[in-house]
């Protein structure tokens, strides 16, 4: 069982690394969190909720970083402007520029995005890669005599970015009949008959577990298979074959890997996130062979 977390640390309490961003591992952050170092370690801020955020106790009111790129962003300007007011981003994508080698991805677990639809439409569940790029093109406007009501994630989600690589497709060829508005894995926005969006398997699996903190989303929302690969196992778990499967990872400045701090609870089979394998499997992640690598490197 994990150990009890929660969302942001409370008022007052400013633990050493400070990180912000994705809403697919906010979570497991917080899990981790909680159960490193007796919870005085890593302060993680969840992508939504108040306006700002507080990371330190002097200065550093920041407005809230909401999903991955939001979260890198923050860090830049974090280390820009020298400012010291976050250590590290969370990033459900990989490196998106590789014009600099600022900062390091260094990846923590597994993770693989499907779509979801609601359990009692008519919308099929069972899709293939092709059909859901129609879906997302708007050239298929139906299934099985249901208007369909394409929807993605926010801008700067690093879900909304991978869904739409994997489906082979860019922010500049997704239709002009998708709802890109949308709170990224919340099942609750799924209203409608014909309502259907991408969903972080990892996330569904903890919001049905609901290790520490973590909220039940998922209303009527039902997972649904891509090119005939089930997104769970037969015990609930992630199936780490799943055709669109990704690396998720903690973002750390390349210059602070040297820092005795960063490097304990980041880098290497044996960091202290690392160890947590109990934990990152509780909030429905799979783990990964090259936990803690520092190979993947980019500006943002």
């Amino acid at each position: 069982m994990a150990v009890p977390a929660s969302a942001d640390p409370g008022t007052g309490n400013y633990r050493v690394l400070a990180g912000v961003g994705s809403d697919t591992t906010q979570d497991v952050l917080n899990g981790l969190g909680t159960a490193i170092d007796g919870g005085s370690l890593i302060a993680s801020y969840n992508a939504t909720g108040t306006t700002t955020i507080k990371t330190r106790a002097a200065n550093c009111v920041i407005p809230r970083p909401n999903g991955s790129s939001a979260g890198i962003t923050a860090l830049n300007n974090a280390i820009d402007n020298n400012t010291g007011c976050i250590d590290f981003a969370r990033s459900s994508r990989g490196v998106a520029n590789t014009s600099t080698t600022d900062l390091t991805f260094i990846p923590f677990g597994k993770d693989a995005v499907t779509f979801a639809v609601r359990g009692n439409s008519a919308l099929p569940k069972a899709l293939t890669t092709a059909q859901l790029k129609s879906i997302y093109t708007c050239a298929t406007t139906s299934l099985n005599g249901v208007a369909l009501t394409p929807l993605l994630p926010q801008a700067g989600s690093g879900t909304r970015s991978f869904f739409l690589t994997s489906l082979g497709l860019t922010e500049a060829t997704f239709g002009p009949c998708v709802d890109d508005t949308v709170q990224e894995h919340n099942g609750e926005a799924l209203n409608s008959a014909g309502d259907i969006a991408p969903y972080s398997i990892a996330q569904y699996i903890a919001q049905g577990n609901q290790p520490g903190d973590v909220i039940d989303r998922r209303g009527l929302a039902v997972l649904g298979s891509v090119d005939g690969v089930q997104p769970t196992l037969a015990n609930g778990t992630l199936n780490t074959a799943f055709p669109f499967n990704r690396d998720v990872y903690n973002v750390v400045p390349t210059a602070k890997l040297t820092n005795a701090t960063i490097a304990a609870t980041f880098v290497g089979t044996s960091s202290k996130v690392c160890a947590q394998t109990a934990v990152t499997q509780e909030y429905g992640f799979g783990t990964v062979p090259n936990c803690g690598s520092t190979t993947t490197k980019g500006e943002s």
